[in-house]
């Protein structure tokens, strides 16, 4: 059996765009064909998919990089290189994925939401064949195909259940799962048994039902991550309900009231959202009261909870008595509140933030030399592609810069006629 994990960092990339290419027709009793070169293809997306048969984020443990493939480059005779093939990257419902760095959500594969393109790959340069004209007839340069995106990102597993099981370890909250549910988890008695939250259908009279989730780990002290409780906790963000499990009977000494208040302090410090959720709470154990104490503690529970509108239900999870009324009152608060899972907004845009990094270009004045600089990724690259030597390469990069903006912007720094512009160890002199 797979560990669960539910918070992993992954690092992806998209395809390169192919570049153009650069031909020219070769044709029986045509001395000087025109050009023919093709584009490029397109590279590949990095697409999340959900998956219904995974539940767990665990083959990312064993592999941190994922690419899609690069187009093809163009080729003579107007043939477009081939699109890259896209990634695609199975994920279990209810995944968050996060820029790694500033931890923004990109996306959160929850509801309707099963499939998402998180970065896309790169366009086909243009072949030379679309930059003849009727003065440059043979244009012996092509553009070069857009990089390809790539990130880092964090992986996090939010359960989607309609209710959560909260409490100490060993007050019964997975044997509760086991008595109403299908869920299946390994219950026994000692500390932390529960190392990964389980889910199970409850199924009531008429058709009815809503998902259960057993969260783990919340102790004392959980939402500064003692007993794995920071890690687990995120799996209450969805859920609508709170079902508090206390043991009534304190069995291991532990005051019934303290606990209940202790989880609540847990749940408020960890995010006031939590806090504020629906609740019931379970009285565990009564099978095992003394007898004539099952009402004294009980009523002290309602005494002070349900004045603050918590409605306390007494339960053995071991006979199974009291746990249906329990049961149809989370289901009548559902319907109360609606079943809608919380689903987060997209904070970071990959597309439009990796591609202002790319383009980016900055332009000044040296007033020590007297040049004006214009520098950037966007520049440099296109340097490298450009042959600035020949009348026509330089023609090309002219254009560029001025399509680009760049040199609206070198004028508007005060840039005039004869000034000189300095760019990656190229100096050139402007004339409009």
């Amino acid at each position: 059996m797979a560990d669960f994990i539910d918070k992993v960092k992954i690092h992806i990339k998209s395809g390169k765009g192919g570049d153009g290419h650069v031909s020219f027709r070769r044709e029986k009793y045509v001395a000087n064909g025109g050009p023919d070169g093709g584009d490029g293809g397109k590279g590949g997306d990095v697409i999340f998919v959900v998956d219904e048969g995974i539940n767990t984020l665990s083959d990312f443990h064993h592999n941190a990089k994922y690419r899609a493939e690069d187009g093809e480059n163009g080729k003579a005779k107007r043939c477009t290189g081939k699109s890259g093939q896209d990634k695609i990257i199975k994920v279990p419902a209810g995944t968050l994925i996060r820029e790694y760095e500033s931890g923004q959500i990109i996306a959160d594969l929850s509801g309707d939401v099963t499939r998402v393109t998180v970065l896309k790959g790169g366009r086909g340069g243009s072949g030379n064949m679309h930059y003849a004209t009727a003065v440059m007839q043979a244009p012996k340069y092509a553009q070069p195909g857009k990089d390809a995106q790539e990130l880092d990102v964090l992986l996090e597993l939010k359960l989607i259940a309609d209710a959560g099981l909260v409490g100490f370890p060993n007050v019964g909250k997975s044997t509760f799962l086991t008595k109403v549910s299908n869920a299946r988890p390994k219950v026994a008695n000692y500390h932390f048994t529960t190392l990964s939250p389980s889910l199970g259908v409850v199924d009531l009279d008429d058709a009815q039902s809503f998902v259960l989730a057993d969260i783990p780990g919340l102790i004392e002290g959980a939402a500064e991550g003692l007993g794995l409780g920071h890690d687990f906790l995120r799996h209450i963000d969805r859920t609508s309900v709170l079902i508090h499990v206390v043991d009534a009977a304190a069995t291991e000494g532990r005051d019934p009231l303290r606990d209940i208040e202790l989880i609540n302090a847990e749940l408020a410090r960890y995010h006031a959202d939590t806090a504020n959720k629906r609740q019931i709470i379970a009285a565990n154990k009564i099978d095992l009261l003394p007898e004539g104490k099952d009402a004294d503690i009980i009523t002290e529970i309602r005494k002070r909870y349900e004045a603050q509108g918590v409605k306390v239900f007494p339960v053995s999870t071991l006979t199974g008595e009291g746990l249906k009324p329990l049961l149809y009152e989370v289901w009548n608060i559902l319907q109360e509140i609606g079943r809608e899972p919380v689903v987060y907004a997209q904070e970071y845009f990959p597309e439009t933030m990796l591609a202002k990094a790319q383009d980016a270009y900055t332009v000044s004045y040296d007033r020590k030399s007297g040049e004006y600089v214009a520098e950037g990724p966007l520049i440099d690259k296109m340097l490298g592609y450009t042959n600035i030597e020949s009348e026509k390469g330089f023609a090309f990069f002219q254009r560029f810069l001025k399509e680009n903006g760049i040199l609206e912007e070198l004028v508007a720094l005060g840039m005039q006629e004869g000034d000189t512009v300095r760019m990656y160890g190229h100096a050139f002199e402007y004339y409009p």
